[in-house]
């Protein structure tokens, strides 16, 4: 059995979906105002802390994104962390096109971003730095305001392509929700 890793020049786009998608990860919907006034947002699932000290976090849009573009002119956003009752919300926000905010209940932040009713956390912020990594951009906030909603909520996740959420327990088990192979990004 040959076990040794795949190079980047032989690994294919389904096999690295494939194998990626065992890691767990949370769910973010990116908002901001764009410069002609209305609200842009996007699901990520690539929503991440990188610094403490400066506070810093980053997300990884696709750069073929339609969305992107405004959320980098904004020059800043706010990273709406959902809930695990969110996952209608979170396949609004990761359809192309559209006004992902019909139906939406959302106010203004500290930074005029919008925060999306019901979610856990947000974490407003200035967009620091947008570097292109591959297909996608590499975009680093520096963090401004930090809120928690709903802090006895559980967080939406993301697992082999389906929708889960975390029960905490003696046994501090996960449950994946078999009702969705819709992707979050």
């Amino acid at each position: 059995m040959n076990t040794s890793p795949a190079t980047p020049s032989t690994t294919d786009t389904s096999r690295m979906r494939e194998v990626l998608s065992a890691f767990c990860t949370g769910v973010a919907v990116i908002t901001a105002i764009a410069p002609d006034g209305s609200p842009a947002g996007m699901a990520v699932q690539s929503f991440t802390p990188v610094s403490l000290d400066p506070p810093l976090v980053a997300f990884c849009p696709a750069l073929t994104s339609s969305t992107w573009p405004k959320i980098r002119a904004a020059g800043r956003f706010t990273a709406n962390i959902l809930a695990a009752d969110q996952q209608d919300l979170c396949r609004r926000f990761a359809v192309t096109g559209g006004d992902k905010f019909t139906g939406a209940r959302w106010a203004p932040g500290a930074n005029g971003a919008p925060v999306l009713d019901g979610v856990l956390a947000t974490v407003e912020c200035d967009l620091h730095i947008s570097l292109e990594g591959g297909d996608h951009a590499i975009a680093l906030g520096r963090v401004t305001t930090l809120a928690t909603h709903r802090p006895s909520a559980g967080p939406l996740l993301y697992f082999r392509r389906r929708y889960g959420r975390f029960f905490s327990n003696s046994s501090m088990s996960a449950s994946i929700a078999s009702a969705s192979s819709h992707s979050a990004a």
